[in-house]
């Protein structure tokens, strides 16, 4: 008789969506910007496609990213595609833009890149910062994808940035280890990013073969230009 009694509610547990043991969305942020704290450097191969709204056709590329975290809030960071090939690459104070098809380098000042909302953008991809203080955070449809990684959705607090939205996908083992034990263990526990830019673009990143404090040498992070490429200083205008 009991069996029979408690039967269905055990069918009724193994029959329970996975969503309903979710985490909460502070604990999907803490897992952001506690792992963020632990983060000093990242290497990891990432592909990329970018949508492009007024013409409707896409671009694709791919190749190997390493961030480091800098003095300050800063970070260095480098770019290596190999489709199509061309290296972006800043020591925290000057951005290299390399076109070797072109023959030509591209130079800027880092604080000219990262005005006007820039640093915000590309925050993500040095472990998030504080995700709380700078955009307001919603989960995305039922806040799960079918593996179990968590969906997320970042809007601007400021106006006016680079960016008007940006969706995450976080590790789902990442923020379940944060709800075991208290701790955020993944410096970077993202697997995939989608920017929307305020034209209708959106570029989307996917992460894999990720590590994480390695000890990369900031020699990485400095541009040496090949002899007779042409150096364009500043082409955006900026003092």
């Amino acid at each position: 008789m009991f069996f029979r009694k408690i039967a269905p509610i055990l069918v009724a547990l193994l029959l329970v969506s996975p969503a309903a043991f979710a985490a909460s969305l502070g604990d999907v942020v803490s897992t952001l910007e506690q792992g963020y704290a632990s983060l000093r450097d990242l290497q990891a191969a990432f592909s990329q496609r970018t949508e492009l709204a007024s013409v409707k056709r896409s671009q694709t590329g791919s190749g190997e990213l390493f961030i480091k975290k800098g003095s300050g809030s800063g970070a260095m960071f480098r770019f290596n595609y190999v489709k199509p090939p061309q290296q972006i690459v800043s020591n925290g104070k000057t951005v290299w833009y390399y076109l070797p098809e072109n023959r030509q380098v591209m130079t800027m000042d880092a604080s000219a890149l990262f005005a006007g909302g820039g640093g915000v953008a590309l925050s993500y991809l040095t472990g998030m910062g504080t995700v709380s203080r700078d955009f307001t955070v919603r989960l995305l449809g039922g806040g799960r994808d079918a593996k179990g990684n968590y969906l997320l959705e970042l809007v601007p607090k400021k106006q006016g940035q680079a960016f008007a939205k940006l969706h995450l996908t976080v590790s789902g083992r990442a923020v379940d280890e944060f709800e075991r034990t208290g701790r955020a263990s993944a410096p970077f526990p993202i697997i995939s990013s989608v920017v929307f830019d305020q034209l209708g673009n959106r570029t989307s990143i996917e992460f894999s073969k990720v590590r994480v404090n390695r000890g990369l040498s900031s020699a990485l992070f400095t541009f040496k230009v090949p002899a007779g490429v042409e150096v364009i200083a500043n082409p955006m205008g900026k003092k």
